[in-house]
């Protein structure tokens, strides 16, 4: 039974997600980008570009140009991707014909900005639904696979492309305008999607570990977990090695705490997309 309702909750939430994530994209597509014919990064770029230059609507440009990657994504990750991915873009295209939002503002900068804060917002919240709306990431992981690049390459290289054709058949500040719209975009989809709070991985070493092992389990109330190791730099001695995962908000804190206790500690930290258990994720919860 438990699992049924699991499952349940999770095929609602993922429908939410991506229906939130089309009326988003929606939202940025129709209210900022088309109606100054701005044009953003990756396949749905690619579909502005063409949409502006022919003057074929967007909403059959998505469908048409995106059926290779739907396709991809089949072969490269599975048959549920694929069906949701679909599913999604045929309902983005629908989307853009049925909904009655309006152009907000003629401002090109503000244009460039809420258009790729918008776009890229319903791109992530596809993402984090189990689907995608824009094919790049596909096309780039079948290339990553078959080539030395990597897909953040790819990725790079194909905007690169997009943004000089833009330049060529359009003008160079539509281009820049481009990118910055695309800047705008990416940084909203690595936001959703590596979730709302950042975390950060802080391994330990210090001669105080109890101190601040105590601290961070009593104070924090954060999990610690203590690794076994031995020096080998001047002379070798057996050490123990903290490891604990914290908030980015709580990094401050944390590092102020350890140069009281032990100004001499060695700390690294290490930037975490996402994860998922552990304390870090039930105290988050309960506050």
């Amino acid at each position: 039974m438990n699992k049924i309702k699991n499952r349940k909750t999770r095929i609602v939430k993922e429908i939410l997600l991506i229906a939130a994530g089309i009326t988003s994209a929606c939202f940025g597509l129709k209210s900022f980008l088309l109606p100054s014919h701005f044009i953003d990064g990756g396949v749905t770029g690619i579909s502005l570009l063409i949409s502006t230059l022919t003057g074929i609507k967007l909403s059959y440009l998505i469908i048409i140009i995106n059926i290779p990657f739907v396709i991809l994504g089949y072969k490269q990750i599975g048959t549920a991707f694929a069906i949701k991915t679909a599913v999604a873009i045929t309902a983005l295209s629908l989307a853009l014909i049925l909904l009655p939002f309006q152009s907000i503002t003629h401002d090109k900068l503000l244009i460039a900005f809420f258009g790729g804060f918008f776009l890229g917002g319903g791109i992530g919240l596809a993402m984090r639904g189990g689907c995608v709306i824009d094919g790049t990431e596909v096309l780039a992981l079948y290339i990553s696979r078959n080539s030395i690049l990597t897909v953040g390459n790819i990725i790079l290289i194909l905007n690169i492309i997009i943004f000089a054709v833009a330049a060529y058949f359009l003008n160079i500040e539509t281009a820049l305008y481009a990118i910055l719209t695309y800047l705008s975009a990416s940084s909203t989809v690595d936001f959703i999607v590596n979730g709302l709070e950042q975390y950060t991985g802080v391994t330990i070493i210090s001669e105080k570990f109890e101190e601040i092992k105590a601290y961070i389990i009593t104070d924090m109330k954060r999990g610690v977990t203590i690794y076994k190791g031995e020096g080998g730099y001047v002379e070798k001695k057996d050490i123990s090695i903290l490891y604990t995962v914290l908030t980015k908000l709580e990094m401050s804190k944390l590092q102020s705490m350890i140069n009281h206790i032990d100004s001499d500690a060695f700390v690294i930290q290490q930037q975490i997309a996402d994860l998922k258990g552990g304390v870090v994720k039930k105290q988050t919860v309960i506050h």
